[in-house]
């Protein structure tokens, strides 16, 4: 069966993920020249982005699309990044995960929706605060020369302590996730066992702190969830948010 295609609208929520919570980016140099994909692939099809946040096995981007190219812009880029990540770290297939998700923005209201939850997801994650956040387009917030478009926004928002208070707002909707289908806890129990070679989840709470911290680390990276590993370990969900903090912030905050 033939996919539909998609139905395009000048504004979109555009999510890529990293196959089966693949890791998307292994140092700075990963998302660096992610970023200049997104600068190139910009200029060759006239797609404008408004708004972009590199996560770790994720990426948000807020784009304007008058021509219909989105699909175009987000094959170039899946293609051309997946080929430069296999090529440094020897490794062959897929990178990303099936199709980019898309959702339409159909007003301004959501638009500012978008925005805002886009440039707090590393808030949201327990990274660090957003204006702290290295890998964001939150620095380009009424800059000319970078790689969004904020002209849109400016005009929404205004001068740069409106656009802070704006972003500290908290009574929003919820947008599209990244994550729409949470595993469950038999997939984190093979996980457990079979891939960290642990008899039973409890077993870090016997562990050293930085015996510890590792596996909660590896239990987040692998895609299980902070509730999930709280539950299935017995740590408290503040100690596996702040082992997570940890290992991100020291490279992808400002200090």
């Amino acid at each position: 069966m033939s996919r539909q295609a998609r139905i395009q609208s000048e504004y979109q929520h555009i999510i890529v993920r990293g196959i089966g919570k693949q890791l998307l980016f292994e140092d700075d140099e990963d998302r660096l020249y992610y970023i200049s994909l997104l600068r190139r692939f910009c200029a060759d099809t006239g797609l404008a982005i408004h708004a972009y946040c590199l996560m770790e096995n994720h990426v948000h981007l807020l784009v304007r699309d008058t021509v219909g190219v989105s699909a175009t812009f987000m094959k170039k880029l899946g293609i051309s990044y997946a080929m430069y990540f296999n090529r440094k770290y020897e490794r062959s297939g897929h990178l990303f995960q099936d199709r980019y998700k898309s959702e339409i923005i159909s007003d301004d209201a959501y638009y500012l929706t978008v925005f805002r939850y886009i440039l707090n997801n590393p808030e949201k994650a327990g990274i660090c605060a957003a204006e702290s956040y290295r890998w964001s387009s939150y620095s380009e917030y009424g800059c000319f020369g970078g790689v969004t478009d904020t002209s849109m926004i400016c005009k929404m928002i205004g001068e740069t302590s409106a656009f802070k208070a704006f972003l500290k707002r908290s009574e929003d909707t919820e947008c599209m996730e990244a994550d729409a289908h949470k595993h469950d806890d038999k997939w984190a129990l093979r996980i457990i066992h079979e891939e960290l070679q642990l008899k039973s989840a409890t077993e870090v709470q016997g562990m050293s702190r930085e015996q510890r911290d590792e596996y909660l680390v590896r239990m987040r990276n692998r895609g299980m969830t902070v509730r999930q590993i709280e539950r299935l370990t017995g740590i408290n969900r503040g100690v596996i948010q702040k082992a997570q903090k940890s290992e991100i912030v020291k490279n992808n905050c400002y200090s």
